[in-house]
Order: C-alpha cells, then sequence, then structure tokens
C-alpha cells in the first residue's frame, strides 16, 4: 500500500476539521471538527506505523491513547456546553466570549450602580 493514499484523505479529513472550527458558531459543531482532526491524525499514525514496520507498532499504541483521550475530552466538552446552554439559553460561541456576568440590567440595558457600604 502506498503511503500517499491514506496522508492524502488524512489531510483531507483534517482541513475539513479545520473549516468546521474556523467557520461553525455551534458549539457541538465545533466540539464535532476537533474530533475529526484528532481522527485525522489517528490515521497518519497508523499508515506511518505500517509503512515504517515498525516491530513494537508505536504509531498503533499512541492511536489508542489519542482514542481514549479524545472520548474523554468529548465527555468534559458536551458537559461544559450542555452548563452553558441551561445558564445563557445559547450554544453560539460568538456570544459565549466574555463568560463574566455583566453589569448590565437585561430588561432596561442601564448599567447597574456599585453599592458601596
Amino acid at each position: 500500500m502506498h503511503l500517499a493514499y491514506p496522508a492524502v484523505l488524512a489531510a483531507l479529513l483534517f482541513c475539513v476539521g479545520l473549516y468546521g472550527v474556523l467557520a461553525r458558531r455551534n458549539a457541538i459543531l465545533v466540539l464535532m471538527s476537533v474530533e475529526l482532526m484528532l481522527n485525522a491524525v489517528n490515521l497518519n499514525l497508523v499508515a506511518f506505523d505500517v509503512w515504517l514496520r515498525d516491530a513494537l507498532h508505536a504509531g498503533q499504541a499512541l492511536t489508542l491513547f489519542t482514542i481514549a483521550i479524545a472520548a474523554a475530552e468529548i465527555g468534559i466538552g458536551l458537559a461544559i456546553v450542555l452548563m452553558v446552554y441551561r445558564n445563557r439559553g445559547t450554544s453560539d460561541v460568538d456570544r459565549l466570549r466574555d463568560t463574566r456576568e455583566s453589569d448590565e440590567d437585561p430588561v432596561t440595558g442601564d448599567e447597574k450602580a456599585e453599592a458601596t457600604a
């Protein structure tokens, strides 16, 4: 098997994932794009492991660790996104850049006065 086929496929998958991270506003779709990028890396690791004929199969072992880390990342990421959605009512990444609470009244739009004692 030629190394070019899986390498080109992995590059295409990585580019699609990168486009998804940069262009999407929904946090769930951004997490899916990150997973796509990690899968492209896994494909490269296995392809180079087969091509180099490594006796220890280090590429495949590293791929297993990457899959385990990706599973933990998606679990924690989804939990964070769900909590943010419950608190804010949106999972739009552009609206979530400033996570601190604002000093603005949501009804009138006026600044809240600081209470000093």
